[in-house]
């Protein structure tokens, strides 16, 4: 690593049904930048975006990432007008840009382009992995090309909503090819917002109404009953798989309560699994993020039918999450990469 230290710029918030996750995220990537490990490579500049898309000073933003304080937005809000930056020059005094932002417009390839228009490195995957990751039915078309075992799944547009023929199709493949109990889900969308399992027609036709207020884009996807299992990838040139972990939840899905309320969920690192499904698990892991294109770091979801010995692909996710209850940063830790050097690990990745 140089001797010059750089200027990171760690970007948050976001126009996002996620803005609370990434700040939490951001919280945990910021103090491991501040760690003794890194405090001599690395300057943090954090610039904190607020809901309705406005860039904030580094000033405001540490006090967010800093102090229990509760988040204003810009709207309404006079006395912050003087917070706001003026990007082109922001980026003048950045190196890296370390990205901590969940859900559209920061892991779908948008803040990608725009980061690319500044001619720095960012870490994480580029505009197309990121944009493949992030929308649900892309990503499975591409597993499906690639031969990468998946669920069932039929997908439509929230104007088909309106076309009763066209409904009447999905209602009969659904019943053909996915059966019940089925999970609804927005294309594009994390932390299982959004999502919905139904176990009728009637809780189908109100799943897919719910999803559609989040994205134009609806998936419905089979149940697979089995284990829950997450694989962490890291790297570009060479890729490297995690320790495989494993989640249960005390609720009937994983869903945003269960995933980050500790009383209803809780991981098992590394999974009690053969070797050789562990082995093979690593493996389409790096096979599912080659796939799309995505690269850096990535956590790949999975399922595992025990008895059938079958692995079943759920998603990748381009920007998963480092609160003290997400799964990348302790699968990394339980295979050796601490928090600090982790972040610093994806720091140099980007700037390959």
């Amino acid at each position: 690593m140089s001797n010059k230290k750089l200027t990171i710029g760690l970007v948050f918030g976001g126009n996002s049904s996620e803005h609370e996750v990434s700040i939490k995220s951001a919280k945990t990537i910021y103090h491991a930048l501040l760690h003794s490990y890194n405090n001599q490579h690395f300057i943090v500049n954090p610039i904190y975006i607020d809901k309705h898309g406005f860039w904030l000073d580094s000033k405001y933003s540490k006090s967010i990432l800093e102090q229990n304080i509760s988040i204003s937005t810009y709207k309404g809000n006079k006395d912050l007008r003087n917070n706001l930056i003026n990007l082109p020059k922001e980026s003048d005094k950045i190196d890296v840009w370390f990205p901590v932002l969940h859900g559209p417009n920061g892991e779908d390839g948008v803040i990608q382009g725009l980061f690319k228009l500044t001619g720095k490195p960012f870490v994480g995957s580029g505009i197309l992995g990121s944009s493949l990751g992030m929308d649900k039915i892309a990503m499975k078309s591409i597993f499906k090309s690639f031969n990468i075992p998946q669920a069932p799944y039929i997908f439509l547009s929230k104007e088909d909503l309106l076309n009763n023929f066209f409904m009447k199709s999905i209602f009969e493949k659904t019943e053909k090819i996915i059966n019940y109990p089925c999970f609804v889900k927005p294309a594009n969308l994390g932390s299982s917002i959004g999502i919905n399992k139904a176990y009728s027609k009637e809780e189908l036709i109100a799943g897919i109404e719910f999803a559609s207020n989040f994205d134009e884009r609806i998936i419905i996807e089979k149940n697979i009953a089995g284990r829950e299992l997450e694989c962490g990838v890291l790297g570009k040139s060479t890729m490297r798989a995690s320790v495989v972990g494993e989640v249960k939840f005390q609720t009937d899905w994983y869903t945003y309560e269960s995933k980050y309320n500790n009383n209803l969920s809780s991981t098992i690192i590394p999974a009690d699994l053969k070797l050789d499904i562990s082995k093979e698990i690593q493996k389409l892991a790096i096979e599912a993020c080659k796939a799309i294109n995505a690269f850096g770091l990535a956590r790949v979801d999975f399922f595992y039918q025990e008895n059938a010995q079958q692995i079943y692909i759920n998603e990748v996710n381009t920007l998963p999450g480092f609160t003290n209850k997400s799964m990348y940063p302790m699968l990394w830790e339980a295979s050796g990469l601490k928090l600090e050097k982790l972040v610093a690990s994806l720091i140099e990745t980007a700037r390959e």
